[in-house]
C-alpha cells in the first residue's frame, strides 16, 4: 500500500490484544480494498503482551500501518483522541482491536460521511450483540437513560465502529469516556448524524480489556458534564474577514 496522503483514517484503539492484530489488519484491508487511500492507526495504550511485536512485524510489510504507543494506559477515549490528532484523513473510522466489530461494515459509514453534506458523524447500530446477558442489560439500561437525559436520538452509542469528520472531532472538548457521547457532542456542533446497523461477533480472542461504565458513578459525572455542556452551548458566529 502506498503512504501518500490518505482521505481516510482508520484508528483501532489496543490494549493487550496481541493475537487479535494480524487477522484484524487482514480484515479492514479486505473491506476497504482500493476505493479510498487510507491508512490504519493503532493505538497501543500501554499493552504489556506482545502487541507491539505483532504490530511492528506487520508494518514491516504495510507502509500504511502506524503504531502509536502510550507509556502506560490512558483508556479508550484516550488513545481514540491520540489516534484522531496524529490521523492525515479527512475522515476518521474507528472500530474496537478485540475482532468484535466487522470491518466489512466501514465501508457502508465513511460513505455516509462523506455523502451527507451536513453528517458529521455516521454511528454503528450493533444488532445480534454477542455480549454476556448482563452486559447487554447493563448497555441498554445506560443507552436509555442517556438518551432520556440528552436526547440525542442514539439507541446504541457504545459501538465502536464509527466514522467521522476530523475536524469534527477536534472542535468537542476533550474528557475521559467522550467516545460515549459522540452522538450527543455532535448535536451539539450542529451536525446531524447518520445511522449504520451493523452486526456484532464474539471477539477473536482474549478477554475484554474497555467495558462500558465499568465505573459507575464516573459514567453518571460524564453524563451530567455533557448535559451541561449541551445547555451551555451558544450559537456559533457567523465570521467573516474584513479585508481592507
Amino acid at each position: 500500500m502506498s503512504s501518500s496522503q490518505p482521505s481516510v483514517s482508520i484508528i483501532v484503539p489496543v490494549r493487550n490484544e496481541a493475537d487479535n492484530i494480524a487477522p484484524l489488519i487482514e480484515e479492514i484491508t479486505a473491506a476497504l480494498g482500493e476505493r479510498w487511500a487510507y491508512e490504519i492507526i493503532y493505538v497501543n495504550d500501554g499493552s504489556t503482551d506482545a502487541t507491539g511485536e505483532r504490530l511492528a512485524a506487520v508494518m514491516a510489510q504495510r507502509d500504511n500501518l502506524r503504531q502509536l504507543r502510550h507509556a502506560k494506559s490512558g483508556g479508550q477515549s484516550a488513545a481514540v483522541r491520540s489516534g484522531v490528532r496524529a490521523a492525515r484523513g479527512v475522515i476518521v473510522a474507528t472500530l474496537d482491536g478485540d475482532g468484535q466489530n466487522n470491518p466489512a461494515f466501514l465501508p457502508d459509514l465513511i460513505a455516509a460521511v462523506e455523502k451527507g453534506a451536513n453528517v458529521g458523524l455516521a454511528a454503528g447500530q450493533r444488532v445480534g450483540r454477542k455480549d454476556t446477558g448482563f452486559k447487554k442489560f447493563q448497555s441498554r439500561v445506560a443507552n436509555k437513560v442517556r438518551n432520556a437525559i440528552l436526547q440525542d436520538g442514539t439507541r446504541d452509542t457504545g459501538c465502536g465502529l464509527k466514522a467521522f469528520r476530523r475536524e469534527v472531532f477536534l472542535t468537542m472538548p476533550y474528557f475521559d469516556g467522550l467516545h460515549r457521547f459522540l452522538p450527543a457532542l455532535v448535536r451539539r456542533e450542529g451536525f446531524d448524524i447518520a445511522y449504520v446497523d451493523v452486526i456484532d461477533r464474539p471477539r477473536h480472542s482474549g478477554v475484554s480489556n474497555y467495558g462500558f461504565f465499568d465505573r459507575l458513578w464516573i459514567g453518571i459525572m460524564d453524563l451530567a458534564g455533557v448535559w451541561w455542556l449541551i445547555r451551555r452551548k451558544k450559537p456559533t458566529p457567523d465570521v467573516t474577514e474584513v479585508k481592507a
